[in-house]
Formats: C-alpha cells, structure tokens, sequence
C-alpha cells in the first residue's frame, strides 16, 4: 500500500523542512501526519496539503510520478528557485544533475542580482 506520509516526507525534504513545520503551516498535529502512514486524508485535507506543496491530489495520492497539477501547463507552474533541487529537470531529452541544477541557479540568481 502506499503511504501519503512518505510523499509528503519527501516533499518537505525537498523544500528544507521537517514534518513539524508541514504540520504547524497546515494547522495539524504531526500525530495527523503520521496517521498517513496507514490511511488516506479525507479530501479537504488532501486539497490542503496538495496546494501546500503545488503539487495534485494524484501525486500525493502515487497515483502518478507527475507533481504537475492537471489542467495547469508546466510553464505556467510557479517554481521557487530555491526547489529546483528537489525537481526533475530534463534538458535536450537528458536529466539534468543536482549540480547542473545549483548551476542554473546560480546563473539565474547572477542575472536578477544584475538587474538591481
């Protein structure tokens, strides 16, 4: 079976931060979370912790590896620089790597530094 809790673990990693504060930013206890673990959320709270994470239902449910929300084109999806990390990123069909990543960063980070 699949755990809503791992996902969600997974997200906040990639983000920087511990199921405490996913817990404090939502209003759950981190008991809730953890409930996860062997249960699927009712739907508001799905919703909820979906859009914490810009992520769709489906993803946190395992029902796809694609965190895109349906509907909402990827060029349109709102990605903070500070998640390119945690994201897959391809390139001319090829992965991108973590450094290649930091790399881009960088050189986005230069650019708008630039324009102050």
């Amino acid at each position: 079976m699949f755990s809503t809790l791992e996902k969600i673990k997974e997200l906040a990693l990639k983000r920087g931060i511990n199921l405490q504060k996913v817990a404090e930013d939502l209003g759950y206890s981190v008991n809730y979370l953890y409930t996860l673990k062997e249960k699927t959320p009712k739907s508001d709270r799905l919703q909820e912790i979906a859009d914490y994470f810009h992520v769709s239902t489906d993803y946190l449910l395992g029902r796809t590896n694609n965190p895109v929300i349906a509907g909402e084109p990827a060029s349109e999806q709102e990605i903070d620089i500070d998640d390119l990390d945690g994201r897959i990123m391809v390139f001319d069909g090829k992965p991108l790597s973590d450094d290649d990543k930091r790399a881009i960063k960088g050189i986005i980070e230069g650019y708008l530094n630039s324009k102050k």
